[in-house]
């Protein structure tokens, strides 16, 4: 064990040594058993840390520092470690992080304690700090192009306007994606989107005793027939009673990042295709990838993950920003309340509500609105494994039926695993950041501990409408 060092707990001016600060050290990068030590403890304790319920990867443990300097670190496995994404300086002892509490930081109010266990320390940030952080971002993103989300080698699968819809949809099925961009071969263009939402719409039209859509007809029915009978549906006709044909959502590989993450939020879509054509008319045009809102995440913690300090409004705790969608407390009635249905629910009733709410996914909950799992709109495609959908019932079928359909159906880009990720309220953003940053990850459920009753939810898009308000 270490010897004390008592210079790095050194109190600060004008501050009795007997106030106790409550702080959450974290450990994010898993292990079999992980402890804590530090100045704090004169390096004679091992203070064990736990799992985050739900988060087994992620260990915590809350310890009460006098305000000072302090130096920690994390004994993992029988190894001595440190959190290389933390402050941290070479010393006596090795790489130790650091943390510096000061009382202005800390005053009255600004530490809570929550049902008498939990407690979260809150900084204090100005409001220059805040839009210094937003200022930081958004040069970032508008001096990068869309060239660095490019991947070094994949592949971008495209549908062709005349394929049926049935097999359409068995192909996003196969290839485990949620959307591809349409060919028309006759115009020589790309022309727009097919996605898991229309598969959705298909399906409720076809639950529809009214509909003029019928099974047989769905498999013959081409894409570009569905695209003109949802433009009826939506009520988008020309003057001389034709559909109107909507405008392709596109970028280049020039435009910046900055540009292509305002357009994927005004237009309210998953991707944007990235489409290069060497001519000035835009004829032979080449499609290089499909740029989202995660991809960009990922360019953003790349690049600050190392420099956190630039932008102060990453260690805020996600309750105290205005991102995501919440539960709404006992008499608020401003906030939008949080979609979340029982696993007996109905098929039914979770493709209306996907639609009707305009969300997603839709946490799923036991009857202390405890998580259980969560549906999304791409569980959908597992419907058209083996042509199910044709003789299931969509009032009958249950929720918790419909994702045991699915179990074996997640493409090794979105397992389970990684759809069904959680936080907690007092998570600060950088960490919020840095979780949606990996592959596969849309959305975290906020939970409370313990108990993993839902309390709201966080998406890779909120994050976005937050930085660049």
């Amino acid at each position: 064990m270490f010897a004390a060092d008592m210079e790095s707990t050194r109190e600060v001016a004008g501050v009795p040594s007997t106030v106790l600060i409550p702080m959450r050290f974290v450990w994010p990068y898993g292990g079999r058993s992980v402890f804590l030590s530090g100045s704090f403890t004169r390096w004679s304790e091992l203070v064990p840390m736990t799992p985050v319920e739900g988060c087994p990867t992620v260990f915590q443990a809350i310890y009460s520092v006098m305000p000072g300097f302090h130096q920690y670190k994390f004994f993992v496995d029988g190894e001595w470690k440190h959190d290389e994404h933390q402050p941290f300086v070479t010393g006596e002892y090795g790489i130790v992080n650091t943390v510096l509490l000061a009382t202005a930081n800390f005053l009255p109010g600004n530490v809570r304690i929550a049902d008498g266990t939990l407690t979260d320390v809150v900084p204090r940030l100005s409001e220059a700090d805040i839009q210094g952080s937003r200022h930081r971002i958004s040069a970032f993103l508008s001096s990068h192009t869309v060239y660095e989300l490019l991947p070094e080698s994949g592949k971008v699968v495209a549908l062709d306007v005349d394929l049926p819809v049935k097999q359409a949809f068995h192909i996003l099925h196969e290839q485990g994606i949620p959307l591809a961009p349409l060919w028309d071969f006759c115009k020589g263009q790309f022309v727009g989107v097919l996605s898991v939402l229309d598969f959705i719409l298909i399906l409720r039209e076809l639950g529809n005793h009214g509909s003029n859509l019928t099974e047989e007809e769905l498999e013959t029915h081409t894409i570009s027939a569905w695209k003109e009978g949802k433009a009826y549906l939506n009520g988008q006709i020309g003057g001389h009673g034709r559909a109107l044909s909507r405008h392709l959502i596109h970028a280049g590989p020039h435009d910046n990042l900055k540009d292509v993450a305002l357009k994927i939020l005004q237009h309210e879509v998953a991707t944007v295709p990235i489409i290069y054509s060497t001519s000035e008319d835009g004829s032979f045009p080449q499609l290089l990838h499909l740029a989202s809102l995660s991809g960009i995440l990922k360019c953003i913690w790349r690049y600050f993950r190392n420099c956190s300090s630039l932008l102060p409004i990453l260690q805020l705790p996600i309750c105290e920003i205005p991102v995501g969608t919440w539960v709404p407390k006992i008499g608020e009635s401003n906030r939008q309340p949080l979609a979340m249905l029982r696993p007996s629910a109905s098929l039914s009733s979770a493709l209306n509500l996907l639609v009707q709410a305009q969300v997603s996914s839709i946490p799923i909950v036991d009857d202390n609105d405890s998580l259980l799992d969560i549906y999304c709109r791409s569980d959908i495609t597992a419907l058209a494994k083996d042509r199910v959908y044709t003789h299931i019932n969509l009032n009958e079928m249950t929720i918790h039926q419909a994702l045991q359909l699915g179990q074996d159906s997640y493409s090794p880009y979105e397992m389970r695993s990684q759809r069904c990720q959680m936080c907690l309220r007092s998570d600060s953003l950088q960490k919020v950041m840095e979780r949606l940053a990996n592959p596969g990850v849309r959305r975290l459920v906020i939970v409370e501990a313990g108990s993993k009753r839902v309390e709201g939810i966080v998406s890779v898009s909120d994050i976005f409408k937050f930085l660049l308000s």
